[in-house]
């Protein structure tokens, strides 16, 4: 899973899933939803990305944790379908929120 395009010149209106599958049409202000300095979409791309651990040489792939684990195929696709949707709605309401203004009681 990750951005067609290398270094500053990614595209992150796209996510290249696997061979067959590429996610389009991310609106760039899904990537304003940042949790602990990273936005949640690259925290889950780089959480379910198939990598083997160097030290213990296990390979980590969260489409067999979807298979296996959560009986579900389509979990990790399905998952980050969730976050851009959540992220993406989480936005909007922020965004709400800056034009509140508050004043003290009895004023």
């Amino acid at each position: 899973m990750h951005h067609p395009g290398k270094g500053r010149q990614k595209d992150q209106s796209k996510i290249f899933y696997n061979g067959q599958i590429t996610v389009q049409n991310i609106p760039e202000k899904v990537y304003d939803y940042v949790v602990n300095g990273k936005s949640a979409i690259a925290w889950v791309m780089e959480r379910q990305r198939i990598k083997t651990d160097k030290k213990s040489g296990i390979l980590n792939d969260a489409n067999r944790f979807g298979v296996e684990t959560m009986q579900d195929p389509d979990y990790t696709l399905r998952l980050l379908a969730k976050v851009i949707t959540v992220s993406l709605e989480t936005v909007k309401v922020v965004d709400t929120l800056r034009d509140i203004t508050f004043q003290k009681a009895g004023q």
